[in-house]
């Protein structure tokens, strides 16, 4: 099941939808604290710990949190940068009952620190000396821990506003954020977990990428009924050829390449050809052009004149024009940052805005990587990539994603989830090759 990805507005209508339900707001804080002082417990080796609490409701989980850890047995203190403000906040720490310190200069650290100044919805950097404070005493944690986001960090775009470093863990409640999966936020994070408290089902077209199974292979089937991936080689054939044996391992029935000259290396089960009527026919499940293609434009505007479903990648990209020129096309473009914005210039937003406003404009799915992938539809869906290894940035390992998205819609699936399962395979190989991998490791690892 995928978990879902609210803004700081959304995750703050989920609330109130759950408020007006019939939930108090003291029991979703109530809820909050006690995950975040279970998740804490589980986690630390050392039962002494300190919270920096702030004056909203996030500062109020941890009130609630520090009841529940002194219930586990541990020393806990609690620093906070001035007196609860909100109703709920303000009844959490009456809950507390015990001492708290201001937070400043003198504070003494603890082994397990957990940040909860401030949660969703900050826009601004925090004061030079509340962040000096705060850096000072993380780092000195052995164990550090965020109360639902770090503080200094940009709910919805994930831009970091005040570093104060690395965290262990981040604990979140009810729906991940954007900033849990994007860049640059998201390395700050540590390990985020999620836990439920009780908003019930939500409904949001933002999704964090899982797996999706391919479709079922039918007792029946045959080479061409399992998908054919056909492969336009360029300039630089050792591109498609990786692409190529992706797609054959990623799931295709049959693996085609359109080339001038034989590419050495590939599997003998992956077709060679130089029939020019090859792209003709009917059976072709997806055609990929791009990988190693160089500038040869008049590969690109055959790929778009044979209306077979398509992957742009790589230099494809570069001869597309005006993105509005993909519209009617059944495509999914795959960009890196410096491809994006060469295609779709500079939109203004976060990230996700950026990645919804291309798929509205091409009408396509539009796969923007980095280390925060994203995967847009021009229907709004949005799915986000879960942390994929840094390892992932060599020469390559786009090719042999290209050519497991072919795959998968070469496969029958629908473009947004073709897309979205490949995402997450690719991720999850490179997870199993390993650090020194190149991109063929990342091909035998599918």
């Amino acid at each position: 099941m995928t978990r879902p990805i609210l803004t700081a507005e959304a995750m703050r209508e989920a609330e109130q939808a759950a408020i007006d339900a019939g939930t108090a707001e003291t029991e979703l804080m109530e809820r909050a604290g006690k995950a975040l002082a279970y998740a804490v417990h589980r986690m630390s080796h050392w039962r002494s710990a300190l919270l920096l609490t702030g004056p909203g409701n996030n500062g109020g989980d941890a009130y609630v949190a520090a009841r529940y850890l002194k219930a586990h047995g541990f020393n806990v203190r609690i620093a906070a940068l001035s007196p609860p403000k909100s109703d709920a906040a303000k009844w959490a720490a009456d809950q507390w009952g015990g001492e708290v310190e201001e937070l400043g200069a003198d504070t003494p650290t603890a082994p397990v620190v957990i940040d909860a100044m401030f949660g969703t919805g900050l826009k601004r950097p925090l004061e030079d000396e509340l962040a000096a404070n705060a850096r000072r005493l993380i780092d000195a944690a052995k164990f550090a821990v965020a109360c639902d986001l770090p503080s200094g960090i940009d709910t919805d775009s994930g831009e970091i506003l005040t570093d104060l470093g690395a965290l262990d863990a981040t604990v979140t409640f009810g729906a991940l954020k954007p900033a849990h999966r994007l860049a640059p936020s998201m390395h700050r994070m540590g390990r985020v977990l999620l836990r439920d408290i009780g908003l019930g089902e939500i409904d949001t077209d933002w999704h964090e990428i899982a797996d999706i199974p391919l479709p079922p292979l039918d007792p029946m089937g045959h080479k061409y009924s399992r998908g054919l991936v056909h492969c336009l080689s360029g300039a630089m054939p050792g591109a498609i050829a990786l692409s190529a044996k992706a797609a054959a391992r990623a799931g295709a029935g049959y693996v085609r390449v359109s080339t001038s000259r034989m590419i050495d290396g590939l599997p003998s089960a992956i077709v060679q050809t130089e029939a020019a009527d090859a792209l003709d026919d009917d059976r072709i499940g997806c055609l990929l052009v791009g990988p190693g293609m160089g500038d040869i434009p008049p590969l690109f505007t055959v790929a778009l004149t044979k209306h077979h479903p398509l992957v742009i990648d790589a230099d494809a990209l570069k001869h597309v024009g005006e993105p509005e020129r993909l519209q009617g096309h059944d495509a999914i473009l795959t960009p890196h940052e410096g491809e994006f914005k060469a295609l779709f210039g500079d939109i203004e937003g976060s990230k996700a805005d950026r990645a919804l406003i291309a798929a509205q404009q091409t009408q396509c799915v539009v796969v923007y990587k980095g280390p925060d992938t994203l995967v847009a539809s021009p229907d709004g869906r949005l799915g986000f990539a879960p942390p994929a290894p840094a390892w992932l940035a060599s020469a390559g390992t786009g090719d042999v994603l290209a050519g497991i998205i072919a795959a998968h819609r070469a496969r029958g699936m629908e473009p947004f989830k073709a897309a979205c399962s490949a995402v997450y395979r690719h991720g999850r190989a490179a997870e199993q090759a390993g650090e020194g991998m190149i991109a063929d490791d990342l091909v035998d690892a599918l």
